[in-house]
């Protein structure tokens, strides 16, 4: 295991100052200078392997500072841990040792019992701070969610983002509130009984205020990405860019005290050593967790239906604990919405979904139509717990052209009946903000660069990606302050009958995955799947722990008859039907017990517990 050295500025009461730590191996001279009054210049040493470190007894808390190589280029900190102006400005040294943390007893919560709700920090409060995220808690609370997904937060430039084009992993978004501001939501979130994912990227970095190639050689040209060079995590000098980001992630988790890490994109870190980079970054994660007393989780987001992120490493894994699951969204959304465009060209047929329940991956060694080669491996024996999946997230919404939610495109009956296919399923599920109550504004792209040039980039790009849904409308503009706001969530169920009774229905799932022994530990060998294509209604069956559930998914818009298996004299009793007038359907609440048969209204859902 390669030996991690400490970057960036850390004070220390006990040293009486602030040492300051950098990877220049280019550089013949690296000074700090301090933005004091009178500005001060501090002379580092240099160290092996192209380390470069000083302590000054003048930097404490609040101090600003920037790094000057060879007398003249001055940049900030590239691990920087707070810019309180602009990318381009000073770093600010900060205090990890002062903030009071009250989750002393918090000890996280096991994969298995995680219902995440991922949510971007500018758009779901009015405010769009930290702060707004803590004054929502309470509905979150009350909705059931026990985990919430922050989509990344390092620092990017301007104050609108999704948060992708961040250029300092270390420091937290100043718009948002900074890093005491995400210590105040993540503290208020341990106290609340919510585990915190924060969503980090380690493939690429945004394209205004990065400096890092003042400094070294953190990308390679041995790879491109749709971000240009990639990251160096194989080449020359690549020992210093891991330690760059492992370092950022062990920050997280000990100093913010984050629960797990959403890993973006993957297939976007291309390594080809020995011990791939995800590999090592699992090993210092569980390393900082056995020092901590405390189980640390790693969440990949990859496209490649690939088991080696979760396999452990004996099996030629990289023992990473979850991984996010398309293949399940695109087997529903295609199914529900008819979309076949574009990557939803692979799925869209019944047996499509039937097998994402039984084996995971739709593609397990299959050709691809879409990506014109063989993909996938098999993960029929991989815990169901390791997959996390949705039929919304910021990425399957915000990268449509106008940025619409399921609720524009199927009905409120269907919104319903979807979320039991996730709520209900195997797998670990996530929700996207707004979706439970079926929020009607768009998630837009959008950005707020100060670059012209680069605004106009953007501006072309996304227009090129949409030049052929020009017939749906008006090309929204990323960089303008409309469409940010336009993709704030209204929160205004409470005022929309329609509005509460769903979220109401996702309170009543959520509950039921929560309390039903059959779903304790829902996983694929406790389970029985049977899709009838012809009929258009899937039979999942909970088998785990008795009382078992028959969970019955009519995805088509007729009222179909079913049978259900009533030999040894086998009933159930109807808990749940998504068409009752309490959730805003037309149908009758059953009382009596089936033995046969029973019919399930048009894109509706039933859940059927069997009787002892």
């Amino acid at each position: 295991m390669a030996i991690l050295r400490e970057i960036g500025a850390h004070f220390s009461p006990d040293k009486q100052g602030t040492v300051f730590t950098v990877w220049a191996p280019n550089a013949e001279k690296v000074e700090v200078l301090l933005h004091k009054p009178e500005p001060i210049q501090v002379p580092l040493q240099r160290e092996a392997m192209g380390y470069w470190t000083g302590l000054s007894e003048f930097a404490t808390p609040g101090t600003r500072y920037t790094f000057t190589l060879d007398d003249e280029t001055e940049r900030p900190d590239p691990a920087s841990q707070f810019q309180p102006t602009t990318v381009h400005e000073a770093s600010e040294v900060i205090d990890h040792t002062s903030f009071n943390w009250t989750d002393r007893n918090w000890k996280g919560l096991p994969l298995e019992q995680y219902i995440i709700y991922e949510l971007h920090v500018g758009t779901f409060s009015e405010e769009g701070t930290f702060e707004g995220v803590i004054s929502k808690l309470t509905e979150l609370q009350d909705l059931g969610v026990n985990a919430i997904e922050i989509m990344p937060v390092a620092q990017f430039a301007g104050s609108r983002n999704w948060g992708y084009d961040g250029v300092y992993p270390f420091a937290t978004q100043n718009s948002y509130g900074g890093p005491e501001g995400l210590k105040k939501l993540v503290n208020a979130c341990h106290e609340a009984g919510i585990a915190v994912v924060l969503d980090v990227v380690y493939n690429h970095m945004g394209p205004e205020g990065n400096y890092l190639n003042d400094f070294g050689p953190y990308f390679t040209d041995k790879y491109n990405t749709p971000w240009g060079n990639a990251l160096n995590f194989d080449d020359a000098h690549s020992d210093h860019v891991r330690n760059f980001f492992i370092q950022n992630a062990l920050m997280w988790l000990r100093d913010f005290h984050i629960d797990a890490l959403r890993l973006d994109a993957v297939h976007a870190i291309y390594d080809t050593g020995a011990r791939h980079f995800l590999q090592e970054l699992k090993e210092q994660t569980s390393l900082l967790g056995k020092q901590l007393g405390r189980e640390f989780i790693l969440i990949a987001e990859s496209d490649q239906s690939d088991v080696r992120l979760l396999n452990p490493t004996e099996k030629g894994g990289y023992g990473l604990d979850a991984q996010w699951f398309d293949d399940y969204h695109h087997a529903i959304h295609t199914l529900v919405t008819g979309e076949l465009e574009g990557y939803y060209e692979d799925f869209g047929k019944p047996e499509h979904l039937q097998k994402a329940l039984q084996h995971t991956f739709v593609y397990n060694g299959l050709y691809s139509e879409h990506r014109k080669r063989t993909i996938g491996s098999d993960a029929t024996d991989v815990p169901a717990k390791q997959f996390v999946v949705c039929s919304q997230n910021h990425d399957q919404v915000g990268n449509r052209m106008l940025g619409e939610r399921l609720t524009e495109l199927v009905s409120f009956e269907m919104l319903k009946t979807v979320a039991g296919l996730i709520l209900l399923s195997p797998y670990t599920p996530m929700l996207f903000m707004g979706e439970e109550y079926g929020e009607k504004n768009p998630f837009l792209y959008f950005v707020s660069h100060t670059d012209e040039e680069l605004v106009e980039a953007v501006r072309k790009g996304r227009k090129e990606e949409f030049k052929y849904f020009a017939h749906k409308g008006e090309f929204p503009d990323p960089q303008s302050e409309e469409t940010f706001n336009r993709s704030k969530l209204t929160h205004g169920y409470t005022q929309n009958e329609q509005q509460n009774q769903l979220r109401n229905f996702y309170k009543e799932l959520i509950n039921l995955r929560k309390t039903a022994p059959a779903l304790a530990k829902p996983d694929k060998p406790h389970m029985h799947v049977q899709m009838d294509a012809e009929q258009m209604v899937l039979h999942l069956v909970h088998v785990g722990a008795e009382p078992s559930l028959h969970c019955l998914f009519n995805l088509s818009q007729e009222e179909r008859e079913v049978t259900l298996d009533s030999s040894q004299g086998q009933s159930w009793r109807a808990i749940i039907n998504s068409a009752e007038s309490a959730w805003g359907g037309k149908a009758e609440k059953e009382s009596a017990n089936i033995t046969s048969t029973i019919t399930v209204q048009p894109e509706a859902m039933l859940v059927l517990q069997k009787v002892k």
